[in-house]
């Protein structure tokens, strides 16, 4: 029982931590927050952590009833949010590499309104978007409600949920750090990058919703005259 449980942990959050991809989230973290001093930057990030658990223990835990309740189904849970990512990346990749204060129509947030960007956007679609969500319903969709199973699945939830957060606050708090072994032009490299990457990521979310969406329509019997 305790290597399977050991087990559904690494499989977990090895699934989630390759979908929320914390590396490339980083380098958009620190592009959301250049006007934050570290001690702030830190903060938010252990802000974001704590969201990110909150939002997958809610998927892991109630995620299901949830969709059910609003009659939202997963297919527009993933266009929905990732066109939110989609745009959030065609904007990053075509923003101008000018300093801050000499962008225009760029603005940047103080402290105060970081904080309350924490959860939307920077925690949701950046940090727990619709595939890690998704993702976490999955994972928890055969938990069967036999005690002794139902207890070792949400252990397991639990420390994923925990492994992840603790990854997301250790890497987006060390951003500046990467950002300074990479320089001024390896980091606008990277956050270029990462933009491409979200917008990918964005897209592929949308026609994997729009692709479970008609695929039972267009296998559909045609119907009786």
């Amino acid at each position: 029982m305790v290597e399977s449980l050991v087990s559904d942990i690494l499989f977990g959050f090895t699934g989630l931590i390759s979908i929320i991809n914390p590396f490339g989230g980083a380098f958009v973290f620190l592009d959301r927050t250049a006007s934050l001093t570290l001690d702030e930057r830190n903060a938010l990030a252990r802000k974001i952590a704590i969201n990110a658990a909150c939002v997958l223990l809610v998927a892991f835990f109630i995620g299901t009833p949830i969709l059910h309740f609003f009659g939202i189904s997963m297919e527009a849970l993933r266009i929905g949010g990732g066109l939110a990512l989609a745009v959030g990346g065609w904007q990053m990749l075509n923003a101008p590499d000018t300093p801050a204060v000499e962008q225009t129509g760029v603005k940047r947030v103080d402290a105060e309104n970081a904080m309350s960007r924490a959860f939307f956007p920077l925690t949701v679609p950046l940090t727990t978007g619709p595939g890690s969500i998704a993702t976490a319903i999955a994972l928890s969709a055969n938990r069967t409600h036999k005690l002794s199973a139902f207890v070792m699945s949400s252990i397991a939830s639990i420390a994923i949920t925990l492994a992840v957060a603790v990854a997301v606050y250790l890497i987006y708090s060390r951003a500046t750090v990467l950002a300074r072994y990479l320089g001024v032009e390896g980091t606008k490299v990277a956050l270029r990058v990462s933009a491409f990457l979200l917008l990918c990521i964005g897209v592929q979310i949308i026609l994997t919703g729009l692709s479970e969406f008609l695929i039972p329509i267009a296998t559909m019997p045609p119907a009786a005259r």
